[in-house]
C-alpha cells in the first residue's frame, strides 16, 4: 500500500461525524472538515483527543464530536466567541483577532510547521520563479488566500501581494485559471493537497526552490465563558502531560514523517518573515518542545539518516 493510503488511514481513523463520546462530561464540539477531500485537521483532533484521555482521572469522562453540518471558517469562529456550543472548539493559525475574540490555547499543536511555506504553481511560474535571487524578487508574484487566514495578515505585512478567495476548493480553481501566481500551502498541507487536485487542476505542481518561514502557531480555541476556562484548563493540563510523557512528540514525529515523506524540503532558499501577529503569549521560538526548526530537514541530513537505518 502506498504511502498517501496510510495518510489516510492515519488521519481519518477516527469517524467524521463522532470522535469521542461518552454519556456525560464536559463536551467538545468541533466543526467538520470544509470538504470532503480536506484533512488538514484530523491530526489536531486526535491529539485533542489524547489529551483530554490523558486527565480523565483529574477532570471525569468526556464527550469529543465533531458537528454533522458543515460550515464556513467565519461561522465556526461566530459559534465558539458566542459561546452558544453548537461548535466550542475550533483549531486555527493564531493572530491577534482571534485571540481577542476567544479564549486560546498558547500551545503550537503542531511546533510551527504550519509555518514553512511552499508554493503550488501552474507550469509556467517554474521557470519564471527560477530566477528568483531576493526576497524582492519573490515579492512580484501573487499569493492566493482565502480571506479569513492569518497569512493574509502576514503576507500583506511584509510587502506581498494577496489574491483573495473565499473558500478552499475555489482556491484551487484560482490557481489552474491563473488568477494568481502562487498558492501559499504549509509543508504539512501540500503533498497530500497536490494529489488530491492534480487531476481537478491539471498541471498544478510544487514549486521546488523556496520556502518561505514564519513562526505561525496553530491554537485551540474556545468561547470565552466560564465553560470555555475549564475547557481550556483541561487542554492546557492534557496537553502539557502528553508533552511530559513523550506522547506528544511520538505523535508529532509521526505526523510529521507522513506529512513530509513526499515534500522536497532539503537545499530549498529559506526566505524568513516577521509575524506581527503573533502575540506574547506564544512559547519561546527556541523551546523545543513547542517549536520545529526543520533543520534536519532543510539541510538533507534527516533523508540521508533515513537512508542509513534502511540499509
Amino acid at each position: 500500500m502506498g504511502k498517501w493510503y496510510r495518510l489516510a488511514v492515519f488521519l481519518l481513523c477516527l469517524p467524521a461525524t463522532v470522535v469521542a463520546q461518552s454519556g456525560s462530561g464536559m463536551r467538545f464540539v468541533y466543526p467538520p472538515p470544509e470538504s470532503a477531500t480536506d484533512q488538514r485537521h484530523t491530526y489536531y483532533w486526535e491529539l485533542l483527543e489524547a489529551a483530554l484521555k490523558s486527565n480523565r482521572d483529574k477532570y471525569g469522562d468526556f464527550q469529543l464530536a465533531a458537528y454533522p453540518v458543515a460550515m464556513t471558517f467565519p461561522r465556526a469562529v461566530s459559534e465558539v466567541e458566542s459561546g452558544a456550543g453548537r461548535v466550542n472548539i475550533v483549531a486555527r493559525a493564531t493572530n491577534l483577532d482571534l485571540e481577542s475574540r476567544m479564549l486560546p490555547v498558547p500551545l503550537p499543536l503542531d511546533k510551527g510547521l504550519l509555518g514553512y511555506r511552499l508554493f503550488l504553481i501552474m507550469p509556467p511560474t517554474q521557470a519564471q520563479l527560477d530566477k528568483v535571487r531576493t526576497l524582492d524578487d519573490l515579492r512580484q508574484f501573487s499569493i492566493g488566500q482565502a480571506s479569513t487566514w492569518t497569512d493574509v495578515k502576514i503576507l500583506g505585512g511584509n510587502d506581498f501581494k494577496v489574491v483573495i478567495g473565499e473558500n478552499y476548493e475555489g482556491l484551487f480553481q484560482m490557481l489552474g485559471a491563473r488568477r494568481f501566481d502562487l498558492f501559499s500551502r504549509g509543508v504539512n498541507e501540500i503533498a497530500s493537497e497536490w494529489q488530491t487536485h492534480r487531476d481537478l487542476v491539471p498541471g498544478i505542481s510544487i514549486e521546488k526552490n523556496f520556502v518561505v518561514q514564519y513562526p505561525l502557531p496553530r491554537y485551540f480555541f474556545v468561547p470565552r465563558t466560564p465553560e470555555g476556562q475549564a475547557m481550556a484548563e483541561r487542554i492546557t493540563d492534557g496537553l502539557k502531560r502528553l508533552v511530559a510523557s513523550g506522547e506528544f512528540e511520538r505523535r508529532y514525529l509521526a505526523y510529521k514523517r507522513l506529512v513530509l515523506a513526499d515534500v522536497p524540503l532539503a537545499g530549498r532558499k529559506i526566505f524568513r518573515l516577521a509575524n506581527s501577529q503573533l502575540s506574547s503569549l506564544a512559547p519561546p521560538l527556541n523551546d523545543k518542545r513547542w517549536w520545529d526548526d526543520l533543520a534536519p530537514e532543510l539541510s538533507g541530513s534527516s533523508n540521508s539518516a533515513q537512508r542509513s537505518g534502511e540499509k
